[in-house]
């Protein structure tokens, strides 16, 4: 058996290029998934279209992007840049566009062109693929000897990448099975919790709001713990029946790394573009030109209609009331409301639903310039089953690709 036999068990975005980097260094590949196909969760990321990237430009920064460990993946982002991402899949045909926030996209707004590439590439690079689901490691005096698949058929190597996902998204095979076997050779799992997350919230306004979709929002979330605004954010959000999603929810989540209930509120401006001041003589106008109208009915020149009853029920005015008999001080506080929505956080939504899996493989267990575990030699970790995780924008893919490329590497380099 060759001495650079490697088995890389997952066939998402970490498992393909580790797949794809240690055939390319010479070793004799086997690529093990539950699935038929690979890529199932890179189909649904972005939306469907897949942010494989963020262009930026240095190390420093894109470390500052990465709160869950960044520093660790010093090693891994050097030798694998977001230049090198966008490098690698226009050289095998996709043709990408930087969108808003330097955020990399396939032109074809296609998730399946860069699922498409990575399976020409396996096969181009003669990666043999397996379906099969591993059941256990195979270790002998600190080092490992290949997997056990649940049907018991024992698959020898002389090295095996773990990179086999998250908890989120199950449907798409990524279960979790990895903490579990990594924890079997004598790893440490920390905390898994959800990252880029919907929020479940206190207030009854998110159920009664269900399905609005906001557009052109402004928000901050404020910690009552630190007693300061941790986030600021515009964009897009959604109202939910358990609270909010959308876009810079998803964001806002990845700052809650400390959540309890109750912890943080998020507080929505509905009229960014306008200051009090302003905000306040465009609903005098509207007021003066419709003065014989019920407040609520004039509201609508201002608010989407499913947003009228919650904010004048926050402040405090009876929407049948005409407009004509709102005093200054009622008016004020109208406007108040419209610029300060608050939300109370209780929690994350369902980790099965989250972008992305924080918490992982303790990462003072791995080896940073190889990927390879520090309990069992020969295995080498990537992707989201390591305690890293990073903000939205294409930064958690890059992690993906950064520490398979690393582990693709190490894995394929001959015995010493």
């Amino acid at each position: 058996m060759p001495s650079n036999r490697v088995l890389v068990v997952g066939a998402g975005a970490a498992g393909c290029m580790a797949a794809i980097t240690a055939a390319q260094n010479g070793a004799q590949v086997l690529l093990l998934d539950r699935n038929a196909k690979i890529g199932r969760k890179l189909m649904i990321t972005g939306k469907g279209r897949c942010n494989v990237t963020n262009m930026t430009e240095t190390l420093d920064d894109l470390i500052a992007q990465v709160p869950g460990n960044g520093r660790f993946l010093y090693s891994a982002f050097a030798s694998f840049m977001p230049q090198d991402t966008v490098d690698f899949f226009t050289s095998h045909g996709v043709p990408l566009k930087v969108e808003r926030g330097r955020r990399v996209f396939p032109q074809s707004d296609h998730a399946s062109d860069i699922v498409d590439a990575l399976r020409r590439c396996l096969s181009e690079n003669a990666v043999e693929y397996k379906i099969a689901r591993v059941d256990a490691l195979l270790a002998e005096n600190g080092a490992v000897s290949g997997v056990r698949t649940e049907t018991g058929e024992n698959i020898l190597a002389d090295r095996v990448i773990l990179a086999t996902g998250g908890k989120s998204y199950p449907q798409t095979g990524s279960t979790g099975d990895g903490y579990r076997l990594a924890e079997r050779v004598g790893h440490t799992v920390t905390a898994l919790r959800p990252s880029l997350s919907a929020l479940v919230c206190h207030e009854g306004l998110c159920s009664a709001c269900m399905g609005l979709s906001l557009r052109n929002t402004a928000i901050r979330v404020y910690d009552t713990v630190r007693k300061k605004d941790i986030y600021k954010d515009f964009g897009e959000m959604l109202f939910t029946h358990f609270g909010v999603s959308g876009p810079i929810i998803l964001s806002a989540s990845a700052h809650m790394r400390e959540m309890q209930p109750a912890r943080y509120e998020i507080y929505i401006d509905l009229k960014p573009a306008l200051s009090p001041e302003k905000l306040d003589a465009r609903i005098l106008r509207d007021f003066n030109e419709n003065s014989n109208k019920s407040v609520a009915n004039v509201l609508a020149l201002l608010l989407p209609r499913a947003m009228i009853s919650p904010v004048l029920r926050l402040a405090g005015i009876d929407g049948f009331v005409k407009v004509n008999q709102i005093t200054k001080a009622q008016r004020s506080k109208l406007a108040q409301t419209v610029k300060s929505i608050r939300l109370t956080v209780m929690d994350f939504h369902d980790i099965r639903e989250a972008i992305v899996t924080a918490g992982g493989v303790k990462t003072s267990e791995v080896d940073p310039k190889t990927m390879e575990s520090k309990r069992c030699k020969g295995i080498y970790l990537a992707g989201e089953l390591l305690d890293c995780d990073a903000y939205t924008g294409g930064f958690n893919l890059q992690i993906a690709f950064a520490t398979g490329h690393l582990a693709g590497i190490s894995a394929a380099a001959p015995k010493q």
